[in-house]
């Protein structure tokens, strides 16, 4: 569908609208302080996220943020879009964007999804349940939002908690840090905080990490070592990943969602603890030296911080009302103030999972 000259976020709401109706129904999510409620046209993507949220669910909602999700064809909007420009690793294009005088107009250049957002309205139309991972990260993204409007700084980092105590493992995209994360949940005691991303703050000298309710969506390369997951796939499928030259595998793009719950069993979820120690993935897959795990100081190793610090991209929003800028440069000394009091280790050499599973256990978990 097609639309005419557009003039503010009331337009683009309408032609999302396009007399559709939304069923009866609602869905109420709840995480600490934060909650929203999402409508929608289909009561199946309803339904869905139900199903994907199940930990967060409420069923009374005190919220002032409401998402509204319109099951559709791909709108085609008259829209000058910029394109938002990708990350250091990342190729293609992903996002584009236009800002009105009254809000933002994002869309997704690989599927059509067009997400709208204001002080006042917050909505995705588009094929919806065909690209439902989409529909995830825009409710994620209000969260996210509401993190930071409250002094959450955003890490690229997995996270789990070990005995009340969350652990951050950061690294540069495809370092490895996901993978490691699950092998950890293997162990009693542990529970499930985040897979990339992971937000801090430090109050009167205590710093807390929170994760988001993102599942991990994890890779062939994930799956094929940790027995643990192996359901994820069928055996002949095991085997053809195995037969893989091994860096083929390290990079194969194909998306599985891990239901914590289903493979970890039930309460291994939380939202927020206290931080107890950053580690950051250094390592390399060429390496023939022996993994080294090293304490250091990251006011003198900028150039590991730079895997830490994360963009809080196109979708954030600042209280005024104003919009996150791809040219606004990150915060060094807020992430340094946070971290200074926190334990930071860098892992060198040769990717040795097993290896740094067990490190971990015996000199860095508490």
């Amino acid at each position: 569908m097609k639309s005419s000259k557009i003039c503010s976020i009331e337009n683009v709401r309408d032609i999302l609208l396009d007399k559709h109706e939304l069923v009866s129904d609602s869905l109420s999510l709840v995480i600490g302080k934060f909650s929203l409620d999402i409508y929608s046209n289909s009561q199946r993507l309803l339904d869905r996220l139900e199903s994907y949220f199940s930990n967060i669910v409420t069923q009374s909602s005190q919220t002032s943020i409401e998402i509204i999700a319109i099951e559709s064809d791909a709108v085609e909007l008259n829209l000058n879009f910029i394109d938002w420009p990708r990350e250091q690793g990342k190729t293609g294009r992903k996002d584009s964007y236009i800002d009105l005088d009254d809000g933002r107009v994002l869309r997704k250049v690989r599927t059509g999804m067009i997400f709208l957002q204001s002080r006042t309205l917050r909505m995705a139309a588009g094929p919806c349940l065909a690209n439902e991972n989409q529909i995830v990260n825009f409710i994620n993204s209000q969260y996210m939002t509401w993190l930071q409007q409250n002094g959450w700084l955003i890490c690229h980092a997995a996270g789990l908690v070990y005995k009340d105590t969350a652990y951050a493992f950061a690294g540069f995209s495809g370092g490895g840090k996901s993978t490691l994360m699950l092998h950890l949940l293997n162990h009693e005691n542990t529970a499930y905080l985040t897979n990339d991303r992971l937000f801090i703050k430090s109050e009167k000298g205590h710093i807390s990490a929170a994760g988001i309710p993102k599942l991990p969506r994890i890779n062939p390369g994930t799956i094929v070592h940790n027995p643990r997951l192996h359901g994820l796939i069928t055996e002949q499928q095991r085997q053809a990943f195995l037969a893989m030259p091994a860096e083929k595998l390290w990079d194969l793009e194909d998306k599985y969602d891990v239901f914590i719950d289903k493979i970890y069993g039930a309460n291994r979820i939380l939202a927020q603890a206290p931080l107890g120690a950053l580690i950051i993935l250094n390592w390399q897959r060429d390496s023939e030296s022996d993994l080294i795990v090293e304490k250091v100081e990251l006011a003198t190793r900028l150039d590991l911080l730079d895997a830490v610090m994360k963009s809080p991209g196109p979708f954030y929003q600042y209280p005024d009302g104003a919009f996150y800028s791809n040219t606004t440069a990150l915060p060094t000394q807020r992430y340094l103030d946070a971290l200074k009091n926190i334990d930071v280790y860098e892992v060198k050499g040769q990717v040795d999972f097993d290896k740094l599973n067990c490190y971990c256990q015996e000199n860095i978990f508490g």
